[in-house]
């Protein structure tokens, strides 16, 4: 009887493997540009605004969105998500970016979801923007919860520098996180 290991570059093969899998499902790489990147962006808005009242306010109060209006994750043992999305100011896209996500673990499934962070700081902004790739932590506050019911933007909330609506989920795959996430700045 033979064991394995999973080693640390066999996993990190695998989990780019399985992301490279997701980029080709449906998420339009190698046909996709700005305007349709854009039309989406706005697509994703008016949902959420229509959906959860309170993050109207809250963008209005943002220095800048990254909208990401189509995340795929799937997993099975190993797992990974992507998706492409456009960062506005001032309500004008000034830049683009992808998204990915490489996880390990007993899991199984497949979902899809909207997300969008509200940057409440013009220092948290800046750090992103200046970032070659920025990486999500567990210090972000969500404004949207996992059971996609909406939270009240209190005091609290609209202190923190970094704030996450996570919508819009279709699939069958439990808790989609965005702690781990990598964003990286692309020309679509």
């Amino acid at each position: 009887m033979t064991t394995h290991a999973i080693t640390r570059r066999s996993f990190a093969l695998g989990a780019l493997a399985g992301t490279g899998v997701l980029a080709a499902c449906g998420n339009g790489i190698g046909n996709n540009n700005g305007t349709r990147i854009d039309a989406r962006v706005d697509a994703t808005l008016s949902e959420m605004y229509s959906g959860f009242p309170n993050t109207v306010d809250l963008a209005n109060k943002a220095n800048g969105l990254l909208v990401m209006p189509l995340v795929t994750e799937a997993g099975l043992g190993l797992g990974g998500a992507f998706g492409r999305g456009a960062l506005r100011v001032g309500g004008a896209t000034v830049d683009y970016y992808s998204v990915a996500k490489a996880s390990g673990g007993l899991q199984i499934g497949a979902q899809q979801y909207a997300h969008v962070l509200f940057f409440m700081t013009d220092q948290a902004l800046g750090d992103f923007r200046r970032s070659s790739g920025w990486a999500a932590g567990a210090d972000i506050e969500y404004v949207v919860s996992d059971r996609g019911d909406s939270v009240a933007a209190d005091t609290t909330t609209v202190l923190s520098p970094v704030l996450a609506a996570v919508f819009g989920r279709a699939g069958l795959r439990v808790g989609a996180t965005l702690e781990g996430t990598k964003y990286t700045r692309i020309i679509p």
